[in-house]
């Protein structure tokens, strides 16, 4: 199901209850980010998962914070955590509104130290994400955003101010891409015969970050992601005006078996890639 498929009134309910659970997701990634920067300041221990992805102990501890925290919040709606899913403990989400939660995102950023890690929290209804968290602890930026509701992006000194998708400004786009997972020549492929004023390279959710405060239009991801990954992003994306297709030109949902994503891409304002 997609969130298209939501009567009026259950859609309008739904985002009337995210926007009321907004300060207490915004209140469980601080937490979270607190757990994440005891560790990051420490000489901690990398280990790695039956995929072969690294996980620390600032994983670890700042799910367990989040997941805490949003059942205390709302009790009612399955958590889909990142780590829990590592361990085998699948909730159910066939009712359509749950948690998606990736408590350290960009763990690699994390273990070179540059800063560009986040905590990600999402509500996910009916395939669509509907509420979205970003905080980037090191940087000590935090995004947000809620369906129909807008988004915004709140600095380390506390100011706010509107998140918006920007039109793409006519010397060509600035596209933004992986850090640590980029494929070059599918990049290139994918890129051929659009006008490409500039490439910027950032870790974790912050791609789809950067297109929702206006700074970047163009977000491809050529490689293997996890619902969790950027079901916040993208939520802060789409409330800022931006949205995440598939390479198909398809809305990207949620809640898919096994939480794998396809390739995708994500866009600012003007919705799909038109290609000339």
């Amino acid at each position: 199901m997609t969130d298209l498929s939501a009567t009026p009134d259950e859609a309008a309910a739904i985002r009337a209850r995210a926007a009321a659970l907004l300060p207490g997701v915004i209140a469980a990634a601080r937490e979270a980010a607190r757990h994440i920067l005891d560790i990051y300041r420490t000489d901690f221990t990398v280990r790695g998962k039956s995929d072969a992805s690294p996980v620390t102990e600032a994983d670890e501890r700042a799910e367990a914070a989040i997941v805490a925290a949003l059942q205390a919040l709302a009790p009612d709606l399955p958590v889909v955590a990142e780590e829990a899913v590592a361990a085998g403990r699948v909730p159910d989400v066939s009712s359509g509104l749950f948690w998606l939660v990736d408590p350290l995102d960009g763990t690699k950023e994390f273990v070179s130290r540059n800063g560009e890690f986040t905590v990600n929290i999402a509500l996910v209804h009916r395939g669509a994400p509907v509420l979205g968290v970003v905080l980037a602890p090191a940087l000590g930026t935090l995004w947000a955003g809620v369906a129909g509701q807008g988004a915004f992006v709140e600095d380390a000194e506390g100011r706010r101010v509107p998140a918006r998708c920007r039109a793409v400004p006519a010397e060509g786009l600035t596209v933004t891409a992986s850090r640590s997972h980029g494929d070059a020549a599918a990049l290139d492929a994918f890129l051929a015969g659009l006008q490409v004023a500039r490439l910027v390279n950032a870790g974790s959710s912050l791609k789809l970050c950067r297109i929702a405060e206006g700074a970047a239009d163009l977000y491809p991801r050529l490689g293997r992601t996890m619902e969790w990954d950027i079901a916040a992003g993208h939520a802060v994306l789409a409330a800022a005006g931006g949205g995440v297709h598939t390479l198909q030109g398809e809305p990207l949902h949620y809640g898919k078996p096994g939480f794998e994503n396809p390739h995708f891409y994500a866009t600012g304002a003007g919705g799909p890639l038109r290609r000339p």
